[in-house]
């Protein structure tokens, strides 16, 4: 059988990076629940009228096939979700009488994405997020409140600077109208490709797919330039002369936001008006974040509010939401040995073997360890000792327990100090009980 290789955009980890993600993974939980939310999971297919629904294009979506499907039954109108925020929106009506709200979720879960795979962007990819949804109305606060959470669970991670960029979906629309432009969405889709194709283009674009003149074109490029990290923005929108009700509303709340980071985030939040998010079921704030120096990967953390996504006719469920690319985030970074782990395995203590006959009397001693909390193996032979300590440094395992007749000996292997120890008694220094991320 020939050696297997790689298939592109399934990105597969080794153990000590896996270790890497993992405690990324629990950081995030623990920083979620602390903030009140409550952990769903949802499956991993949802009908595809369900996916689409997101404006994303169907090639984006891997569909599901079964192998003896007959030909009429080929396609099984299933799909793997792309993000989690569609199937959460399927979630709450699903299971609107059971849940008590406003609804505070978060989920951390694979998703698939039939894109052409390069740095930051997968086929499969780990994606945490979190969501507020109320019945009826949402107050805007939420919307203030989100990027704060991030902000926490961001916070004691070993990650470069990141830069939250939140700019107002009612504000942009409010000002496409009050310059005469009627077809604002797809004026927003326009002007969210603004980073990638550039002013001329965007311009062109404008003028050519929604009817705007030259002087409208102009006037969204001069909102589009417009950032600040306080609420200066407010007055610099206002200077360009365009009124209307929607862009006064969209003004004070992403004022609200922006101020509010301001005093609890310093340095997170820059209020960004280029920023649209040209998915069409955002009516709010949006949010995209960078990290510093990572800036080819895109947007690592987005969304932005929703107002009808969920709603089956009779009642609506509007909510706020923010997704972090765990694997966008953390793959580039572990492939290039940035980030790594202390040890390979979560074992801490290794119990030497001097012959196998000891083998019982050994498990017996891991297990009066693992009773106490502590990750504890026995070696996998009865090998002369140095090749014992040899097998736990390769691995990162910091301490070797030797034991004989005159009671054991505990070896930090680092150290190479040994000590007489009781078993039942010992504790490894906090920060070696479990393996840890280092920052390279």
């Amino acid at each position: 059988m020939p050696r297997p290789q790689p298939l592109s955009g399934f990105p597969e980890l080794l153990p000590r990076q896996r270790i890497v993600e993992q405690q990324v993974v629990d950081h995030l939980r623990r920083a979620f629940e602390l903030h009140g939310f409550a952990n769903l999971r949802t499956r991993a297919v949802e009908p595809m009228d369900q996916l689409l629904r997101k404006g994303e294009t169907s090639k984006e979506v891997y569909v599901l096939r079964r192998l003896q499907a007959d030909a009429e039954g080929a396609d099984a109108g299933l799909g793997l979700h792309f993000d989690l925020t569609v199937p959460f929106a399927r979630y709450v009506l699903e299971n609107a009488g059971k849940l008590n709200f406003p609804f505070r979720r978060y989920q951390i879960q694979p998703c698939w994405r039939g894109e052409r795979p390069q740095e930051g962007r997968y086929r499969e990819f780990l994606q945490a997020d979190i969501d507020i949804v109320d019945q009826g109305e949402l107050p805007a606060h939420y919307e203030v409140e989100i990027p704060l959470v991030i902000a926490d669970a961001l916070r004691g991670l070993p990650l470069p600077p990141v830069r939250m960029h939140v700019n107002n979906r009612k504000l942009s629309q409010g000002f496409y109208q009050g310059v005469g432009i009627g077809d604002t969405e797809g004026a927003l889709r326009i002007v969210d490709k603004l980073d990638k194709i550039g002013a001329d283009a965007v311009a062109k674009l404008l003028v050519d797919e929604v009817g705007a003149t030259p002087e409208q074109a102009e006037a969204c490029l001069s909102l589009a330039e417009i950032s600040a990290e306080d609420a200066s923005f407010v007055d610099r929108v206002k200077a360009l002369g365009v009124t209307d009700p929607l862009l006064e509303e969209g003004l004070a709340e992403l004022a609200a936001v922006v101020e509010a980071a301001a005093k609890e985030a310093p340095g997170l939040v820059v209020a960004d008006m280029k920023i649209a998010r040209g998915l069409d079921y955002y009516t709010g704030t949006v949010y995209e974040t960078v990290m510093e120096g990572y800036e080819s990967l895109g947007s690592i953390c987005s969304g932005g509010r929703y107002d009808t996504l969920a709603s089956d006719g009779k009642h609506t469920y509007p909510g706020v939401g923010l997704s972090i690319g765990v694997s966008r985030i953390l793959v580039p970074l572990l492939q290039a040995g940035s980030l790594t782990a202390t040890r390979e395995v979560p074992t801490c203590v290794l119990v030497a073997l001097a012959n196998e006959d000891e083998r019982p009397a050994s498990n017996a001693i891991a297990q009066r360890l693992r009773a106490r909390g502590i990750p504890t193996q026995v070696s996998p032979s009865a090998a002369k000792f140095g090749k014992q300590i040899k097998f736990a440094d390769k691995r990162g395992i910091p301490f070797v327990l030797f034991s004989g007749e005159d009671g054991h000996q505990m070896k930090d292997i680092r150290s190479g100090e040994q000590v007489a120890v009781d078993v039942d008694a010992w504790e490894p220094p906090a920060e070696d009980l479990h393996p840890s991320i280092v920052a390279q």
